[in-house]
């Protein structure tokens, strides 16, 4: 069964192209040119993935970002964003929402689709661990649900933090490269910048308060997580 995917994009050239070369590759592709025809579809149907543009006739792809990452049933779908707008501040806030990807126009068709595909990789990679926790002293996290506290309370992460994070502890003690952390956690090492990863390494820190100082920044090199919690 073809995976399904929503593009939400309001330039008619783009979305054929899109839906076109998506559908070459066997996606079942369903197309809205607005916010408020995306949801209906969102609302009619379940996708693999999101294809949303930032600027739309009717509103902001951020907004219906927010939206869909503030929902329990719909916030395991994954989203990337596509836009026209080339800052770093709109990258950081897209990320932030929980979005999984960005990719600033114009874009190489076939870039995007390998970064669709290396998406859908990642949330469909199973853990074969059968530990269903790490703990780190204070910290702990649930690979299950997804869930990570601090000292008990509960600390709220997006998909990318938490993967991250469980990256950064299951290979505590071990330096990792900007490009090694871009490969392992986002999936592949294209044009999304090094400041990016520093960008989530940062957020991730604040996140975890008195845990984050665990977050060890290697001058010249990456980051790693402290071997013990002494």
């Amino acid at each position: 069964m073809s995976q399904k995917i929503l593009l939400i994009e309001d330039e008619p050239d783009i979305r054929k192209t899109l839906e076109y070369n998506l559908s070459r590759e066997g996606f079942d592709v369903a197309c809205a040119s607005s916010l408020s025809e995306g949801k209906n579809y969102i609302n009619a149907d379940q996708f693999s993935l999101i294809l949303l543009d930032l600027m739309l006739p009717d509103g902001s792809g951020l907004d219906l970002c927010r939206e869909l990452k503030s929902d329990s049933e719909k916030k395991t779908t994954p989203i990337i964003i596509l836009t026209a707008k080339d800052d770093e501040v709109d990258k950081v806030v897209g990320f932030e929402l929980g979005a999984d990807d960005y990719v600033t126009k114009p874009f190489s068709v076939r870039e995007l689709i390998l970064r669709v595909k290396a998406v859908l990789k990642r949330g469909n990679q199973k853990s074969t661990n059968l530990e269903v926790q790490r703990q780190f002293g204070d910290l702990v996290i649930d690979i299950d649900s997804h869930e990570v506290f601090v000292d008990n309370e509960s600390i709220t992460l997006t998909a990318l933090e938490f993967k991250l994070l469980r990256q950064l502890v299951d290979r505590r003690g071990r330096v990792q490269s900007r490009d090694q952390l871009l490969s392992d956690v986002w999936g592949y090492s294209a044009d999304v910048t090094t400041r990016t990863v520093d960008t989530h390494i940062k957020r991730l820190r604040e996140k975890l308060g008195v845990m984050g100082k665990y977050v060890q920044t290697i001058r010249g090199v990456g980051y790693k997580f402290s071997r013990t919690p002494d």
